[in-house]
């Protein structure tokens, strides 16, 4: 059974710090400052604001966020589980919470000091406190440490499957590339490179190379979500939240599911994708555009597989036809996704697939964008969200 939301919550602002590596603040005025550009965009003020969603990880809670960015009372609060995971379930969380009425206009937001604070390619290392210990002492003693090292093991065993070779790797992390280039916010913005520079990159996870790996970056997204009555009295035009959904599949680990007969799929992306498509009424064939997650470029190919836009084993050559690129059936990814312009856990694609929506990306295609998907994480609790045109 689906839950229908649709149409009942609508995104009204959005914001993004700048993007680097050393940002010289802490994360909590990385947090304040997005909720702070995702308020002026839609035209509030943090006195509107009386609800709040953030991810587990993130450092700066609600109450501390909201404390400093000025907002008075709020009637919910909440987080999301995992790291890439948690984007889309931001928007679940806040549909949710907008649609029942528990509260009218909620900021979800995530901060991070990805490069000059914790970084992520540390691995799991020191005092741990959590459950996943169990799973993960099954394989950390054989190298397994980081999260390329996870995905790396899973995109040989997919590519073995499928018959998927490097060169359909290469288009993914080249396309985005291209598009961060054209990007003055993202990281590698005027940069880009050919197949002979790839290649030359040092491996970091057979068959993950350099660019096949996601940046570390410093930088705060916000989105803010309110009702549709409001949301058509402010500033910009609002983007229906038009289907919603989030999943944990059987056998579900966080980031590897190692345990299940075959670990080369995502059957919770799939499920997600299923419910999302079932509450919006859309299917693939209504989608104009895309924000896919891509901590690497592989798990790209295996969302596309998962939201039906072609069949198992068959995204290679959709890519490499020439599918993400403007012009493109589905372009993907046009903010420089997390690739090249930056890694704010998803949630700076979040923004950018509203910009699609709205016509705005600096990389706007030239078909019109009705419909746009944005997804999360995958190899965790994950899921994805279909926006829209408001009407």
């Amino acid at each position: 059974m689906v839950a229908n939301i649709k149409d009942k919550a609508v995104i009204c602002g959005i914001g993004n710090t700048e993007f680097s590596k050393n940002s010289g603040v802490s994360e909590l005025n990385l947090a304040v400052r997005a909720c702070k550009a995702a308020l002026d965009d839609a035209g509030l003020s943090p006195a509107d604001v009386d609800g709040m969603v953030t991810f587990t990880m993130d450092t700066s809670d609600e109450i501390e966020v909201a404390r400093a960015l000025g907002v008075g009372e709020m009637t919910f609060y909440g987080r999301a589980h995992y790291g890439g995971g948690a984007a889309t379930a931001t928007l679940h969380q806040a549909a949710m919470a907008v649609a029942t009425g528990m509260a009218e206009t909620v900021l979800c937001y995530r901060a991070l000091n990805g490069r000059s604070g914790h970084r992520f390619s540390s691995g799991v290392s020191g005092t741990i406190t959590t459950a996943d210990a169990i799973h993960w002492g099954w394989y950390t003693p054989y190298g397994l440490l980081t999260p390329a090292s996870w995905v790396g093991m899973f995109t040989q065993r997919w590519m073995h499957l499928t018959g998927v070779t490097k060169d359909a790797l290469y288009e993914v992390a080249k396309a985005t590339r291209d598009y961060a280039a054209n990007n003055p916010a993202a990281f590698f913005h005027g940069q880009t490179f050919d197949r002979a520079e790839y290649d030359a990159q040092r491996m970091i996870s057979t068959p993950l190379q350099l660019f096949d790996c996601c940046q570390e970056s410093d930088g705060g997204s916000a989105v803010l979500v309110t009702t549709p009555e409001r949301a058509r009295d402010l500033r910009q035009s609002g983007v229906a939240i038009r289907g919603v959904a989030q999943c944990a599949a059987r056998d579900q680990e966080q980031m590897t599911s190692f345990y299940r007969q075959e670990f080369a799929g995502i059957p919770e992306m799939e499920r997600a994708a299923r419910d999302a498509y079932a509450m919006s009424g859309l299917g693939p064939e209504d989608i104009d555009a895309a924000v896919i997650y891509d901590a690497f470029s592989s798990i790209v190919l295996w969302q596309l597989e998962a939201w039906d836009f072609c069949g198992f084993g068959e995204s290679g050559d959709f890519v490499q036809d020439g599918a993400l690129r403007p012009g493109g059936r589905l372009p993907v990814n046009t903010h420089g996704g997390q690739l090249s312009e930056a890694y704010i856990h998803g949630v700076n694609g979040i923004v950018e697939a509203v910009r699609l929506v709205r016509g705005t990306s600096v990389n706007q295609p030239a078909k019109t964008v009705e419909h746009a998907l944005v997804t999360s994480g995958v190899g965790i609790p994950t899921g994805g969200a279909l926006l829209g045109k408001q009407d």
